[in-house]
């Protein structure tokens, strides 16, 4: 009996699967994934928003960033902000002057990160639209 191309499909995720699991295990002695440590902070609410808006403007400050963000408030910004700057997708630059002035932007790894996920965001959206699944307002 011949093993169909959906059968074949559904064999190499498992591969895939088990090769990623392999792969992502915890840094020894650090207790560290890095997986984990890059998507939790980048996958929330407001996180994508906040990426976004740095690939398109390449340089913001906090309350431009704000500006373009409907709905977030300045704690939230800052809390995902800094979340972001852990993971290593932003940097932050501060400058001495009074009053002081900070900048943002992804750094190299941020940029190729939101190219990858904004594929994912496409195929999500063209899900949608191929199955005719309505969309919840999120706001």
């Amino acid at each position: 009996m011949a093993v169909t191309n959906v059968e074949n499909q559904h064999i190499e995720l498992k591969k895939n699967i088990k090769q990623f699991y392999m792969n992502a295990q915890c840094l020894k002695g650090e207790g560290i994934c890095a997986v984990r440590h890059i998507l939790a902070p980048s996958l929330d609410k407001w996180s994508l928003f906040c990426l976004y808006n740095l690939a398109f403007n390449d340089v913001l400050r906090f309350n431009a960033l704000k500006n373009y963000i409907p709905g977030i408030s300045s704690r939230m910004l800052s809390v995902t902000l800094k979340r972001l700057e852990e993971a290593n997708l932003i940097t932050r630059k501060l400058y001495p002057e009074v009053p002081p002035r900070v900048e943002y932007r992804l750094t190299k790894f941020g940029y190729g990160f939101c190219e990858k996920i904004l594929s994912l965001n496409q195929w999500v959206l063209d899900q949608f639209q191929e199955e005719e699944v309505k969309v919840k307002k999120l706001f």
